[in-house]
């Protein structure tokens, strides 16, 4: 990371539609766990009602990633669902105002590469840092309190998150260029951690390798019990 002055202008690419050879699918289902009325999709959808699906309740990430809202016509708060299961709300965001999800779209990814430059004010004006392939948990640990007014998303797709440890509202950031906090969704210019989005098409599915476990330690052979006394004779 770094701070600096000025930035190359990128142009934002459409929003709907994934890198070159992406495919996606996402499973949605009606309730929790799996439940009730399930629709398969392949592209945006910007109203899961009209798929005769009341709402979501759970949902399944077979290929994406993909960014889902909480109202019709991508509306309201965002969430990002990268690939694997969420049996229920939580699993998505611990943040409800709303415990369902009515509209989805792929999320652009152009690279494996990420970099994302950070203002803290509009127009990209005032303090810059610069963000590239790292996670920030913490925008205050260095030294880039919690005000992001203008973003400029130069590589990859990105997430930013109202509160440290990524809580709180998500706000997504794809490929381009973002002059005011109205341009994310936001209504405050208020990000205090951010992270990189984990496509499949480019990285490994998790970043944690569990330790292989030791093999169990032999036991001890048991000791050979000493042969029982013999009575003496009077």
């Amino acid at each position: 990371m770094s701070e600096q002055q000025g930035a190359p202008e990128q142009l934002a690419a459409g929003k709907s539609q994934g890198g070159a050879g992406a495919t996606y699918k996402v499973v949605v289902f009606e309730f929790e766990n799996f439940r009730g009325k399930k629709v398969e999709l392949s592209a945006e959808c910007n109203d899961v009602i009209e798929k005769e699906c009341e709402k979501v309740g759970s949902v399944i990430v077979e290929s994406g990633p993909w960014v889902a809202f909480e109202c019709q016509a991508f509306g309201g708060e965002q969430f990002v669902l990268e690939k694997g299961e969420y049996p229920r709300w939580s699993t998505w965001t611990n943040s409800q105002t709303n415990n369902c999800l009515l509209s989805f779209r792929p999320l652009q990814v152009d690279s494996a590469d990420h970099k994302l430059h950070l203002f803290d004010k509009p127009g990209y004006a005032g303090r810059k840092m610069e963000i590239e392939d790292d996670d920030i948990p913490s925008l205050w640990v260095h030294g880039f309190q919690d005000c992001v007014a203008s973003v400029k998303a130069l590589n990859g797709t990105w997430v930013g998150y109202m509160f440290p440890g990524y809580r709180g509202r998500q706000y997504v950031f794809e490929l381009g260029d973002y002059k005011h906090w109205n341009d994310w969704g936001a209504t405050a210019p208020q990000i205090q951690s951010v992270r990189r989005v984990r496509d499949m098409q480019w990285h490994k599915r998790g970043c944690f390798t569990a330790p292989a476990t030791p093999p169990a330690p032999t036991p001890a052979p048991n000791p050979t019990p000493p042969p029982p006394a013999t009575a003496g004779t009077s």
